[in-house]
């Protein structure tokens, strides 16, 4: 291993526990109005928006429910963040006419958009692990629901031209909920019940569709940012000040690039194995549009914008800090 490549994930590991204890109280309440179902006609959703996301999660479950599903990205917060920005790292390698000469913004688009296809395969897994967690309550709720409805409008039509039960219908028709004790626990399951590894990269597609553009504006917009405020490329006397601005700057270009997406990807990840709504990604962008429209695409858009600011200053500020530090 180069001293370089040592130094980014060294670097990368600290931004991402600083980016994680940041925003992930944000991210919980983003997938929670992602992947909560859509109501019966004439009934309100569960969470009316994030600050109704956050009320109701604290009253059921105080602060730590804010944190649920931290486990499994806190466990591979290295790995992420390491392969993140030791990818692009290797990439603003490649690019560079010279060792240590700045990049172009172009450049740095470039690096990010590589960096993002590395770490679409350490992300999709990791997060889909989250989503089960910090969803299941939701989920939990849509199937008693839809359980209790059920019998109103299909009780009495039997297979053989008898009765069927509530408790009958419910339990044949609505798939139950599963409850996971943590992320092992969800790893366990998709490994025995869902396809093996196979399960884990359940929505892959539409992580890559996230990653890939997302990073290279990310980077891209942190290196403008930057050079903008700097005057020019040399950006190595920018105060930390600036560096949280830029930091801040880029992750909010990352979720204005890419959100429809990471809301395909959530619905997705925690779609019924046995039962699927959605076939892939196209037609869980068909169905999302056709039952709420455009604004379905953007569910959770406030809570991700809100972590994206601060989080994203924090993973920045500090991998500049280890990276320096480190010489």
């Amino acid at each position: 291993m180069s001293e370089a490549v040592a130094k980014d994930l060294a670097a990368g590991t600290i931004a991402g526990v600083a980016q994680l204890l940041v925003g992930h109280p944000f991210d919980t309440i983003k997938v929670k109005l992602q992947s909560q179902p859509i109501p019966p006609p004439g009934q309100p959703p569960k969470y009316a928006g994030a600050m109704d996301a956050v009320r109701k999660t604290l009253e059921a479950e105080g602060p730590k429910g804010l944190y649920k599903g931290m486990g499994a990205p806190l466990a591979t917060v290295a790995v992420f963040n390491a392969v993140l920005f030791t990818a692009r790292g290797q990439m603003e390698a490649l690019l560079r006419d010279a060792p240590g000469s700045p990049l172009s913004v172009s450049e740095q688009v470039v690096a990010g958009a590589g960096a993002g296809i590395a770490v679409s395969f350490v992300a999709c897994p990791t997060e889909l692990v989250k989503c089960r967690l910090q969803a299941q309550s939701a989920l939990a709720v849509a199937a008693v629901t839809e359980g209790a409805a059920a019998p109103a409008t299909l009780a009495g039509v039997g297979a053989a031209g008898g009765t069927t039960s509530a408790a009958t219908f419910k339990a044949a028709a609505i798939p139950t909920a599963i409850q996971y004790n943590g992320p092992l626990d969800v790893a366990r399951h998709v490994l025995r019940s869902e396809g093996g590894m196979l399960g884990l990269f359940k929505g892959l597609t539409p992580t890559l569709l996230r990653e890939v553009p997302g990073n290279a504006a990310m980077f891209g917009a942190y290196e403008a940012t930057k050079q903008y405020i700097a005057g020019g490329k040399d950006t190595s006397k920018l105060t930390r000040g600036s560096q949280l601005l830029a930091g801040g700057v880029a992750g909010a270009m990352f979720w204005v690039s890419v959100y429809p997406t990471d809301v395909i990807k959530s619905v997705i990840q925690v779609d019924n194995y046995q039962n699927p709504k959605y076939k892939g990604t196209i037609d869980a962008f068909r169905k999302v549009v056709a039952a709420e429209g455009v604004k379905g695409l953007y569910r959770g858009f406030g809570p991700a914008m809100a972590r994206s600011v601060p989080a994203n200053a924090a993973c920045f500020l500090a991998y500049e800090l280890v990276r320096e530090s480190l010489g």
